[in-house]
């Protein structure tokens, strides 16, 4: 997947991530710039994908696993 960052930095409130351990499951967290970083259920990070205005996605390629698909996005 191609990726073409933003020129300019994206404010935002909070991120979330969905990446794969070195096992490969799925770890999703939420990210509270300056403040915190809390694991949270797949539920949880679907809930937020489908509802929650989205800023900007950013992919996350692994060279070890490419058929994992990991990401990030800002709200």
């Amino acid at each position: 997947m191609k990726f073409v960052p933003s020129p300019t930095p994206v404010q935002f409130k909070v991120l979330y991530s969905a990446i794969a351990n070195k096992s490969g499951r799925m770890q999703y967290h939420k990210v509270v710039p300056g403040k915190s970083k809390l694991r949270i259920g797949r539920n949880e990070f679907i809930e937020v994908y489908n509802t929650v205005p989205i800023i900007a996605i950013k992919p996350l390629p692994d060279k070890q696993m490419p058929g994992v698909f990991q990401f990030e996005f800002y709200t």
